[in-house]
């Protein structure tokens, strides 16, 4: 089960993160929400 988490991102990060979801929503056919895209841009920081 997912874990929720309040965390403060600066404004670059912020518009880094909406640009890359705009992104992948164009290109796929399911809803991309911005924790989904939160999450696998720290998983592949992560590695």
């Amino acid at each position: 089960m997912p874990e929720r988490v309040t965390i403060m991102l600066e404004n670059d990060i912020a518009k880094k993160l909406r640009l890359k979801q705009s992104k992948l929503i164009q290109t796929s056919t399911k809803n991309v929400s911005f924790s989904y895209v939160i999450n696998e841009t720290l998983r592949s920081a992560l590695k």
